[in-house]
């Protein structure tokens, strides 16, 4: 059972015999302390959506922290690795924990390009801190939102969570950093970063990829061939995946319509921002928030 010191909102969805979720909220000023019983035989994700947490191991001398849109995967065949978990003040987590024999019957026949389930990374310990995505980010908003009869509740769960796996493996096959001499260049991924920001803080009145180029002093070729090396994707597709996401955050938050939504992000008109945002997650911002109860 789920073990805490502060008040807030706990919620343990068991899907199956070896494999359950955990929805934590702290809607508090202060820490939350929560502890739950888990054994080697499982694999622990755990994505922050909101504020931070801190995983303490070892009775209190090792600690991983895990920040806001960045998730911890944890595995190690050779040890326990129970929940010892502070979640900060106004703080959300999804944790999603299952048997590796469950995990392993998701990918037997893809598990090649995992590295703990191949070669010599095989019943080893793994961990891994990674920034959430923006195509993740809306599984967890679903996850921690629905509002569904307790009939069909588990199945929605268990859908979400295939869903998540399927989009947390989801590795370009372009972003092999290892094998990608541009990145060798430390002064080439610091203008592709500078590309990056000026999209990102522009991107209501984005600049041009001739314009981009010339602000950051680096050819059109590289820095388009760097941009999708780096990020794994075209720099106006990175841009489009990160309006969205943030329109979505918009959203939520209730303190904008759509009109104001689409206006901050560069669209002059409603119905061209609700069809880019339908094009995205495949619905209109008004349905998306019914879905979520808002």
């Amino acid at each position: 059972m789920l073990k805490n010191i502060a008040e807030g909102s706990k919620d343990e969805v068991v899907i199956e015999d070896d494999f359950y979720i955990l929805k934590l909220q702290n809607e508090t000023s202060v820490n939350q302390k929560v502890t739950r019983k888990i054994d080697r035989t499982f694999i622990q994700f755990h994505f922050c959506l909101k504020g931070q947490a801190k995983f303490i191991f070892n009775q209190g001398n090792y600690a991983l922290d895990i920040a806001e849109e960045t998730s911890l995967l944890l595995y190690n065949t050779n040890l326990d690795l129970p929940l010892n978990l502070e979640l900060g003040s106004n703080s959300w987590l999804i944790s999603v924990i299952m048997t590796l024999k469950r995990f392993h019957s998701l990918f037997s026949s893809e598990a090649g390009f995992i590295p703990f389930l191949a070669g010599e990374g095989r019943d080893q310990k793994y961990y891994a801190q990674e920034v959430v995505t923006p195509a993740i980010a809306v599984v967890l908003s679903q996850i921690i939102n629905y509002n569904l009869n307790s009939s069909i509740k588990t199945l929605f769960v268990k859908a979400k969570v295939y869903e998540l796996m399927a989009l947390y493996f989801n590795k370009s096959e372009d972003a092999d950093i290892e094998q990608c001499p541009f990145l060798v260049d430390e002064e080439n991924i610091k203008r592709i970063k500078m590309a990056k920001e000026i999209m990102i803080t522009r991107m209501a009145e984005p600049p041009t990829l001739k314009e981009l180029s010339d602000e950051i002093g680096l050819s059109l070729k590289k820095l388009k061939e760097g941009f999708k090396q780096v990020y794994g994707e075209p720099v106006f597709s990175f841009l489009f995946d990160y309006k969205m996401d943030y329109a979505r955050k918009m959203l939520e938050s209730g303190r904008f319509n759509v009109s104001e939504v689409g206006h901050r992000i560069g669209y002059s008109t409603p119905s061209h921002f609700i069809a880019s945002f339908k094009k995205k997650y495949g619905t209109t911002p008004k349905k998306y928030l019914i879905s979520l109860g808002l």
